[in-house]
């Protein structure tokens, strides 16, 4: 082998080599381009710090809602409980009436006749 097709050997296996290389150097960009995009939307210490207080302060609040609902619903179910016997308490009054009544009926049809 001439000292010529070695050096053309040698600038060819050059030529493969640096596009071999340049093909790494894009794809490494293109990762570090990825990289900066993802420490980008990644949240930091400080923002999961401060989300776990919200959610903290959520779920209190959450807590506090739940204990006035059942207050508020154990003071209608004691209200209606109270409607509902105060209805009961003048249907039956009502009928009393209406028992009375229909005596007085009877009566004075019974006079008339």
């Amino acid at each position: 082998m001439t000292d010529r097709e070695l050096l053309e050997l040698i600038a060819s296996q050059v030529s493969n080599l640096t596009t071999q290389v340049d093909g790494l150097t894009t794809q490494v960009n293109g990762l570090t381009k990825d990289m900066n995009e993802v420490k980008a939307t990644m949240a930091t210490k400080q923002e999961l710090a401060e989300i776990k207080n919200n959610l903290a302060e959520v779920k209190a609040e959450t807590h506090s809602i739940k204990s006035i609902v059942l207050k508020i619903e154990n003071d209608h179910g004691q209200k209606l409980g109270a409607l509902f016997d105060g209805y009961k308490l003048n249907s039956e009054k009502l009928d009393r009436i209406e028992a009375e009544v229909t005596k007085h009926e009877e009566f004075i049809l019974k006079r008339l006749r």
